[in-house]
C-alpha cells in the first residue's frame, strides 16, 4: 500500500476511535431563566420577602399575584404560618373556598393558639 493511502487509512481508523470516545453533546444551558425549575431549600428570609410582596399585591387587590407570592413563600418555608393564613385570604378573595379552607387548616395546624386562630376558626365554622 502506498504511504499516502496508509496514512489516510490510519487517519480514518484513528478518527473513528476518537469519535467513539467523545462524550455526547450536551444541551446548551437554558437562556430563559423563568423556564429553569427552581430548587427550594429552607430559606425563611426569602419566605418573609415573598410574604411582604404578597401583602403589597393583596393591598392593590391583585389577588392572583398575591396568592402566587404566598405560594412561593411556602415553598421556601413550609412551616410559615403567616404565609398559609395570607394565602387563605387571597384564595377567599379569588372565590376559591376549598383552597382557602385548606390553607386556613394548615395555618391552624401550625399556629393553633396564634393571634388569628380564633378568627380563622370562625371562618372555617361558617364554611363547613
Amino acid at each position: 500500500m502506498p504511504p499516502g493511502r496508509l496514512l489516510l487509512a490510519l487517519g480514518v481508523v484513528f478518527g473513528a476511535v476518537l469519535a467513539a470516545q467523545e462524550p455526547p453533546p450536551q444541551e446548551p444551558p437554558e437562556e430563559d431563566e423563568s423556564l429553569i425549575e427552581k430548587e427550594y431549600t429552607f430559606n425563611p428570609l426569602q419566605a418573609a420577602k415573598e410574604v411582604q410582596i404578597g401583602n403589597f399585591y393583596l393591598k392593590k387587590r391583585s389577588y392572583k399575584a398575591a396568592a402566587a407570592r404566598y405560594r412561593e413563600a411556602i415553598k421556601w418555608n413550609e412551616g410559615f404560618a403567616e404565609a398559609w393564613r395570607r394565602l387563605g385570604e387571597a384564595q377567599e378573595k379569588l372565590k376559591d373556598g376549598k383552597g382557602a379552607r385548606e390553607s386556613y387548616k394548615k395555618y391552624l395546624e401550625l399556629e393553633p393558639n396564634g393571634k388569628h386562630a380564633a378568627q380563622i376558626r370562625k371562618k372555617l365554622e361558617g364554611k363547613s
